[in-house]
């Protein structure tokens, strides 16, 4: 299998490498090929394999990593799907929402029914 990207140069995952102690918990903790090592510290490899999970920075001991979990691809997508013009990190809400698409508004109208 080939390499996964998501969307290119919207990921917002950020390594310090001033903080890095190389003890390589980013590399088991990441489901994709985003780290590696090179001498003795992590490096990023493949930024845009990055689904922005989080689970580098919550584990990372030193807080050498930073992420804004599910900022970038997963709003990308959804505005996509959802007819936007704008396929960015950044959420873009219309005033009209194009006809058979749900708007946030509708969002707020749903209610899950109370389990019993």
């Amino acid at each position: 299998m080939g390499r996964l990207i998501y969307l290119k140069n919207v990921v917002t995952l950020e390594l310090d490498p001033e903080k890095c102690v190389g003890c390589g918990v980013c590399l088991e903790v990441c489901p994709h090929p985003v780290f590696r090592i090179d001498n003795g510290l992590a490096a990023i490899e493949n930024r845009d394999a990055c689904m922005e999970c989080g689970a580098c920075a919550l584990n990372c001991p030193t807080e050498a990593l930073s992420v804004s979990s599910g900022v970038g691809c997963a709003a990308a997508v959804i505005n996509s799907a959802l007819g936007r013009e704008s396929s960015s990190c950044c959420c873009v809400i219309e005033s009209e929402p194009k006809q058979g698409i749900l708007s946030t508004a509708d969002f707020q109208e749903l209610k899950l029914p109370e389990s019993s």
